[in-house]
């Protein structure tokens, strides 16, 4: 296979600084109201499902464009797991949410894509492998009024999109929100947005290797991994899409999923969600330091640092919301 293109580049707006720093805002002030609610907690993702652990093999004999930063040697390393429900509410499984696959690969070496060494290469993935809305601001518009309620929601969509439009978009967030979820140890996680792979752009998805496993019974996911992780390990093949032309494969519109006729995904690497007990006494310690923990697209090797606008403005966020639960 031929060797990806370089050729991708990074649009920043003028006003981003300022944006960002307003979206932190909205989003300190929700996760406020809903820590008042909940405990002390997350913006987004609240509700932990479990806190594992795993290990990473890197492969050997990668191309040269996937055998970069974190992947660019055959290694074992350690790595934490939390698994989660997308929304800022402790709501019921039941209840159409994005969930969330984040792991934090530890014992890495070399920069930081914030600066200084890097300590953990963090991984932040979701179900879907692309986001509903191609820019940051559609996002912050639409998490603020869905906390306000329907009719707040569908009023911020019609002075938005019009009449129409906020019908069409109402289907489009069903469509996503809605996907049946058939459990953590069977779909497929997206990073849906780029990181950078060296001089290249990649997006990332991690697939369960046991592809016929059966679907969870319920919708109770934490009691279906627990059960599966007593059993024995799960493992998933980490993979790497690597960008091509602006027009298929862009950088900047996280709304695209990148087509595989264009873009085919590459191994890199297995994580092993290793045999454990959830329930038991080091089981439940570990979720203490899981749910207490950082996992942050940003907390990066520079060779893996985020790239597109979404990815610049979760940086700025997602910091703020560490520090308002006493993570940073």
């Amino acid at each position: 296979m031929a060797a990806p293109s370089t050729a991708w580049r990074e649009q920043i707006a003028a006003d981003e600084a300022t944006r960002f720093a307003g979206y932190a805002e909205q989003f300190v002030a929700m996760q406020r109201a809903k820590s008042r609610r909940y405990g002390t907690g997350r913006g987004l993702h609240r509700k932990q499902q479990l806190g594992l652990l795993a290990t990473l093999d890197v492969l050997d004999g990668l191309p040269g464009h996937a055998a970069q930063g974190l992947f660019a040697k055959p290694q074992r390393l350690e790595a934490l797991v939390r698994l989660s429900n997308g929304g800022p509410d402790k709501a019921a499984d039941g209840k159409p949410d994005v969930r969330g696959f984040s792991f934090a690969v530890q014992g890495v070496q070399g920069e930081s894509a914030l600066g200084g060494p890097a300590t953990h290469q963090d991984f932040a993935l979701i179900q879907h492998p692309a986001f509903a809305f191609a820019k940051a601001d559609e996002f912050v518009g639409l998490v603020m009024h869905v906390t306000r309620g329907l009719p707040a929601l569908f009023k911020y969509l019609v002075g938005r999109y019009g009449l129409g439009g906020a019908f069409r978009q109402l289907r489009k967030f069903a469509k996503t929100f809605g996907k049946p979820f058939k459990g953590f140890a069977v779909e497929t996680f997206f990073s849906a947005a780029p990181i950078a792979c060296g001089p290249y752009a990649a997006r990332v998805r991690l697939r369960p290797v046991d592809g016929a496993a059966a679907p969870a019974k319920g919708k109770a996911w934490a009691q279906d991994m627990a059960g599966r992780l007593r059993a024995g390990a799960i493992t998933y093949d980490l993979q790497l899409q690597f960008f091509s032309d602006e027009a298929s494969t862009p950088i900047e519109d996280a709304s695209v999923d990148w087509p595989e006729s264009v873009a085919p995904y590459v191994t890199v690497a297995r994580l092993n969600l290793l045999k454990q007990d959830p329930d038991s006494v080091a089981g439940q310690a570990l979720s203490e330091r899981t749910e207490a923990a950082v996992f942050d697209p940003w907390a990066a090797l520079a060779a893996h640092r985020p790239l597109g606008e979404v990815m610049r403005a979760r940086k700025v966020v997602y910091f703020a919301s560490q520090k308002e639960r006493g993570a940073a």
